[in-house]
């Protein structure tokens, strides 16, 4: 079993650095993409103490990169940043230990996925939980994005910040989640009213489907309310990563 993570991009390494969420095993620059880390965060040499670096040319980076990912069976993809780590794996959390913290009181932002499937969604939308301050993510075991290294790049450090559960089966979760005094709303565009501040409780859940097909027979019919989004203008629709921005911000910022 291969227990590291390949994150790529600056901004992403530069937050497990920083907050110390991850072990990082090495990372790799280029002579050039160490400089422009270093002045992008405006940091000397002593922000890297302790961390192993290697430095290589372009060539050879790319050629390192790709050994890496055969190993975790990624399709390879060049490096655009030029910089990659190694990492520990990320830590995934099972429903148990959610609920241990509910009933703790520790969390009480809770963003629920519904067959997210795109890697470019689910990563922005994991960036945008973690700017309003979501205490965990909820995926299904089968039909979610994967955490591959565009993935953690798209996030831009996102992915260090904000819990990431799987559960067997979201409909089942969302119920128990329910009984636990959490209040559970989908986004959906066929939902006739917007939410009211007053229907927001003291621990809350937003669910966000699939941009396809948005939310699923087997979850709508157990929220306590689907919402809409208010269109002003002559578009009707919104990409999901945008309309999750929203959402977010109806629920999460009452």
């Amino acid at each position: 079993m291969n227990e590291f993570d390949i994150v790529i991009g600056h901004p992403s390494i530069f937050e497990i650095i920083s907050f110390n969420t991850r072990k990082i095993q090495k990372i790799f620059f280029t002579e050039d993409s160490k400089k422009e880390f270093l002045k992008r965060f405006k940091k000397d040499q002593s922000f890297l103490k302790g961390i192993e670096i290697e430095i290589l040319d372009s060539h050879r980076l790319e050629e390192e990169a790709k050994k890496y990912f055969d190993e975790l069976n990624f399709s390879y993809q060049r490096v655009p940043s030029k910089t990659f780590a190694i990492v520990d794996k990320l830590k995934i959390y099972d429903p148990a230990w959610l609920f241990d913290e509910l009933l703790s009181g520790k969390i009480d932002k809770i963003l629920c996925l519904d067959q997210i499937t795109d890697i470019h969604n689910g990563a922005a939308i994991l960036r945008t939980a973690s700017f309003y301050g979501v205490d965990t993510v909820v995926v299904s075991m089968k039909n979610n994005f994967g955490h591959t290294p565009s993935f953690s790049r798209i996030a831009s450090g996102g992915l260090e910040h904000v819990k990431i559960v799987k559960c067997a089966s979201l409909p089942k979760f969302i119920t128990k989640l329910q009984k636990s005094g959490v209040r559970c709303f989908g986004l959906s565009e066929h939902a006739s009213e917007e939410l009211k501040d007053s229907e927001i409780g003291e621990k809350n859940c937003l669910i966000l489907g699939a941009e396809d097909v948005g939310l699923s027979n087997a979850v709508t019919r157990i929220l306590d309310k689907t919402l809409s989004l208010k269109a002003l203008g002559n578009t009707k629709s919104l990409n999901v990563s945008v309309a999750a921005a929203l959402a977010m911000d109806k629920v999460f910022n009452s």
